[in-house]
């Protein structure tokens, strides 16, 4: 029992001497990491405000607010480490050992957070584009710094990592996609007649298409049995089936109200009596 006592003694001594000689100094740390947490807050949402004042990029004001951040947060934790007379060089290298190796391994995620930012930097597309990449398209919803999530009109989520973006060839079409489409009419039909009218069914759909850029229509090719109108249109992504599907009904019955002929086929076959 008496060497119990004196084994507590012992412990509560080393303690009463140690916050003796380093209460100063672990106080002191522990103050610093407040300050570091509550000015990487402050100093965050004080640049974020700026950024969205600015109307700067949600993607990039991110990544900046995010690097303002964790640089003010590490800076903190660094000093108040240092403050408690811990020597900061062995992990230091210990750290660099083992970044080179993780490095090694993880050489294809690597490649995508720097693909990621650098696209956050150069910004050749924008949350809420629309983008065409690797035979995928859709909305972008979100830029990451290891992947871009696409949003299609069916819901889907398309996650495409950023080593396959940077150094491919990006289609950007903003908030709308092109439609090519093209429908036959008979030759004997009236060619500048049936241009107008599909024409005409474009007015029916002002709020889905795009007004920047004008439809056109005109004669792509002269068929076997048809003369092929051809006709484009931007249509908005988020419903670019949808209005690609009601334009074609609209304008087959336009045409067919109009006596223009959507013929077929027709070949003549000749039997010879040997």
């Amino acid at each position: 029992m008496q060497q119990e006592i004196e084994s507590i003694q012992k412990v509560y001594d080393l303690l009463i001497e140690f916050f003796m000689n380093y209460s100063f100094q672990i106080l002191g740390a522990i103050i610093i990491l407040i300050l570091g947490f509550f000015i990487g807050k402050k100093l965050s949402l004080a640049i974020e405000k700026l950024c969205h004042k600015n109307n700067l990029d949600v993607t990039l004001t991110k990544f900046i607010v995010n690097i303002v951040k964790f640089s003010i947060i590490i800076g903190a934790v660094i000093i108040a480490v240092g403050k408690l007379g811990i020597t900061l060089t062995p992990f230091i290298a210990g750290i660099g050992a083992a970044s080179l190796g993780a490095g090694l391994a993880l050489q294809g995620t690597l490649s995508n957070y720097g693909a990621g930012l650098s696209i956050i930097i150069t910004r050749p597309f924008i949350v809420g584009n629309t983008i065409t990449v690797q035979d995928v398209f859709g909305i972008v919803e979100e830029i990451k710094l290891g992947h871009t999530i696409l949003l299609t009109e069916d819901g889907e989520k398309i996650t495409v990592p950023n080593k396959y973006i940077i150094g491919e060839v990006i289609v950007n079409s903003f908030d709308f996609r092109i439609v090519e489409a093209t429908i036959g009419v008979a030759y004997d039909s009236d060619i500048k007649k049936a241009n107008s009218l599909i024409l005409e069914v474009f007015d029916e759909f002002k709020e889905y298409i795009s007004s920047s850029a004008k439809p056109q229509v005109g004669i792509k090719e002269f068929g076997d049995s048809s003369v092929n109108i051809e006709y484009r249109y931007w249509a908005k992504t988020d419903s670019y089936f949808e209005i690609q599907y009601k334009v074609n009904l609209a304008i087959f019955e336009t045409l067919k109200k109009n006596s223009i002929q959507i013929p077929y086929p027709i070949r003549d076959v000749y039997i010879h009596n040997s």
